[in-house]
C-alpha cells in the first residue's frame, strides 16, 4: 500500500543528535582525533582586554578555517554560510544546532590583528609538525625543498616603476612593503629592482612561470621530509629565486632550532644549486646536498666557456685554448666595473671626453715632423 505523508503540527520538543548523524567514516571525525586546540587560548590571552564584551572564541575560529582548509572553501563569507548549514562543520565546530556562527568580517580582523602580533598560525603549524613527530611520521634524515607560485590578486597591467611612487599612505599593504625593503625574503632579497611594482600588492614579484604570462606572485617555500612528506616548515617570499633559497637556509635553521632534526640529506632542483648555496649546506651545515649545480658556464655566443680553459696545478694559473695564461684583474678596477661609468674614479676612463683627453695627450708627445692632422689633435 502506497504511504502517504502526513503533514503535522510541530512538536514543542525534538530529540535530534548531531552525533548520530555525523558518518562515523566522515573526513572531519577523522581529524577531530589529532585536533588538540588546548593551548590556543593561554596562547592569545595576553592580546585580550581584561574587560569588555566577551570576543568569540579563538578556538571555533581555529575549527572553522581547518574546515575551510580540508574542503576547498577559500571565501570566508562562503565558511561561514557553510558552517551555518552543515550538520557535520558544525559538529566538528562544536556549534550544536543552534550555535551562533560568527560574522566573517571576524577573520580578517583577528588574522590582521591578535592572530599575526601573537603569531598563533605559526605556533599551530609548529604543534602539528610536533604531533607528527610524536606518531613518528617524520624520518628526519632526508629533506626536499622547493616554492610554489601564489599569484596575487593585484592587475598583472597596472604598476609603478619605482619605490618612490608608491604612496605610504594609500593602504595597509603598502605600509607593510616599505617596512620589508630591507628584509631578505623580500625588498633585500636582491640588488636589482622589480621592472614593474603593484599600487594594491607592492610586496607580490612581477614574474612568469615557463610557457606562461607574467603576474604579480609570491613564493610559497616548503621543508618536507620525504619518509611520510610531511612538511617541517614554510615560509612565505617574493617570487624570485635569491629569495626561495634564503628560505631555504631559514627553514633549515629554523627546524634545527624549534625541533632539534638536522638532516643529513637535501634534494632540490637547480635553482638552488648555486655555488654559494652548496657551499653552505656542506662547510655549514654537514648536509649531502642532491641538487642540480646551477651553471651557466657554456657559452653560446662564440666565446670560450669555462670548460675550454685548462688549470696549471704546479703554478695555480688557468691557460686559455689560445695557450695564454689568464690575468687577475686589480680589485680597483673589478670595483669601478661593479659601480658602473658615473661614479668612482675610474668613470672618467669610461666616457667620451676622456678618451678625446687621452688623444690630446698623444698628440702632444708627436715628433716635430708630424703632419697637421696628428697635431690638430693637441689644439
Amino acid at each position: 500500500m502506497m504511504g502517504e505523508r502526513r503533514v503535522m503540527q510541530e512538536a514543542l520538543f525534538y530529540g535530534f543528535s548531531l552525533e548520530r548523524h555525523v558518518p562515523s567514516d566522515h573526513l572531519l571525525r577523522k581529524i577531530d582525533r589529532f585536533v588538540d586546540l588546548s593551548e590556543v587560548r593561554a596562547h592569545l590571552e595576553p592580546y585580550y582586554s581584561e574587560t569588555g564584551r566577551p570576543s568569540i572564541d579563538p578556538e571555533l575560529m581555529i575549527r572553522m578555517l581547518i574546515v575551510g582548509y580540508c574542503f576547498g572553501v577559500r571565501s570566508e563569507r562562503r565558511l561561514c554560510e557553510e558552517v551555518h548549514l552543515n550538520l557535520a562543520y558544525r559538529w566538528f565546530c562544536r556549534l550544536g544546532l543552534d550555535g551562533a556562527v560568527p560574522d566573517h568580517s571576524t577573520f580578517s580582523k583577528n588574522r590582521h590583528g591578535r592572530f599575526r602580533e601573537s603569531d598563533l598560525l605559526r605556533k599551530l603549524f609548529e604543534t602539528v609538525v610536533a604531533r607528527c613527530m610524536k606518531e613518528r611520521l617524520v624520518g628526519g634524515e632526508a629533506f626536499a625543498v622547493d616554492a610554489s607560485m601564489i599569484v596575487a590578486d593585484a592587475h598583472r597591467r597596472r604598476g609603478v616603476a619605482k619605490v618612490e611612487d608608491l604612496d605610504p599612505t594609500s593602504s595597509r599593504a603598502v605600509a607593510e612593503y616599505l617596512s620589508v625593503l630591507d628584509d631578505a625574503a623580500f625588498g633585500g632579497a636582491s640588488p636589482s629592482e622589480p621592472k614593474a611594482i603593484s599600487p594594491v600588492d607592492p610586496a607580490a614579484r612581477y614574474t612568469a612561470a615557463a610557457n606562461s604570462a607574467a603576474v604579480y606572485a609570491y613564493s610559497d617555500n616548503y621543508l618536507i621530509d620525504l619518509k611520510h612528506a610531511v612538511i617541517m616548515d614554510v615560509e612565505a617570499t617574493t617570487a624570485i629565486r635569491q629569495a626561495e633559497v634564503g628560505a631555504a637556509k631559514t627553514m633549515l635553521d629554523r627546524t634545527a632550532e624549534q625541533f632539534d632534526v638536522h638532516p643529513s640529506r637535501l634534494v632540490a632542483d637547480a635553482g638552488y644549486g648555486s655555488a654559494e648555496m652548496l657551499g653552505w649546506l656542506v662547510d655549514q651545515r654537514d648536509i649531502e646536498p642532491y641538487v642540480k649545480v646551477f651553471d651557466k658556464s657554456e657559452r653560446t655566443d662564440g666565446t670560450f666557456s669555462r670548460g675550454d680553459f685548462a688549470y696549471d696545478d704546479e703554478t695555480n694559473v688557468y691557460v686559455c685554448p689560445g695557450g695564454k695564461e689568464l690575468k687577475k684583474v686589480p680589485p680597483q678596477l673589478l670595483e669601478a666595473a661593479r659601480r658602473g661609468p658615473d661614479e668612482g674614479r675610474h668613470a672618467p676612463l669610461l666616457r667620451p671626453e676622456a678618451r678625446l683627453r687621452r688623444l690630446r695627450a698623444q698628440a702632444k708627445m708627436l715628433p716635430e715632423h708630424a703632419g697637421p692632422q696628428d697635431r690638430a689633435l693637441g689644439s
